[in-house]
């Protein structure tokens, strides 16, 4: 199907860890409703070849670099959609983006500013932040334990190390403050618990849920796809100024 360009487009966002691969699925999902999608690389977990010479990793600001980027490069309005980490560095981004004119955050990180990742977790600083982060040990069971076998397989073997320092800097503008925001809540998440995802989408102006573990965009593409073009068309709530 034609993608109708009178639509917004969708500019997906991974998490920790993944890379744009992860929403393979959900875009051809989107395409076959109608609708146009972009998706991002991050940089905390995809850097370029020189990242490796010694240079400093990059951070969760460099992802939020990334993302305004991208949104820059899409003609006409966008709807940002955030799963996991990628919330924190995609509210970061959206404060200035002039087309943005919604953010769902997937069992996302919906920070307010001055927060982090970790300060929200509770989880102590590491002294050193400047390395990466392996994926769980135990991957194929936290984040894809209701994704098919061979899908979930596929996944783990492309995971990446995650820049530590894209945990610890802090949001220093809410852009969910002043755009229009949904939360989905995933009900069956083992890595970022439903409990968590509720406080998190208090702060959303509307909230969704999928019967998913912690990664819908492979377990259930085809509904989160239809559940996104829902949120995208019910008239997205008037922003807070």
């Amino acid at each position: 199907m034609n993608a109708d360009t009178d639509r917004p487009s969708f500019l997906l966002v991974h998490g920790a860890w993944h890379g744009a691969w992860c929403w393979d699925s959900v875009r051809a999902a989107l395409d076959a409703e109608g609708w146009r999608s972009h998706a991002v690389d991050l940089p905390s977990a995809n850097p370029p070849a020189d990242r490796y010479d010694g240079a400093r990793p990059a951070g969760m600001l460099d992802d939020a670099d990334s993302i305004r980027d991208s949104v820059r490069r899409i003609d006409g309005p966008v709807v940002v959609v955030a799963h996991s980490y990628g919330g924190v560095p995609a509210t970061e981004a959206i404060a200035d983006a002039a087309n943005v004119v919604g953010v769902v955050y997937l069992a996302g990180f919906q920070l307010d500013a001055a927060e982090s990742m970790f300060t929200f977790l509770g989880a102590p600083v590491p002294d050193d932040g400047t390395g990466h982060a392996p994926p769980y040990e135990d991957a194929r069971r936290i984040l894809f334990d209701d994704v098919p076998e061979a899908d979930a397989d596929r996944a783990v073997a492309r995971l990446r190390p995650q820049s530590v320092r894209s945990f610890t800097e802090r949001v220093n503008t809410a852009g969910w403050r002043t755009v229009p925001s949904s939360y989905v809540v995933c009900d069956h998440d083992q890595a970022l618990v439903p409990s968590r995802q509720r406080e998190l989408a208090t702060r959303a102006d509307s909230v969704h849920r999928l019967p998913s573990g912690h990664s819908p965009f492979l377990s259930m593409p085809r509904r989160l796809a239809t559940l996104l073009g829902r949120i995208a068309t019910s008239g997205l709530p008037t922003p807070r100024r």
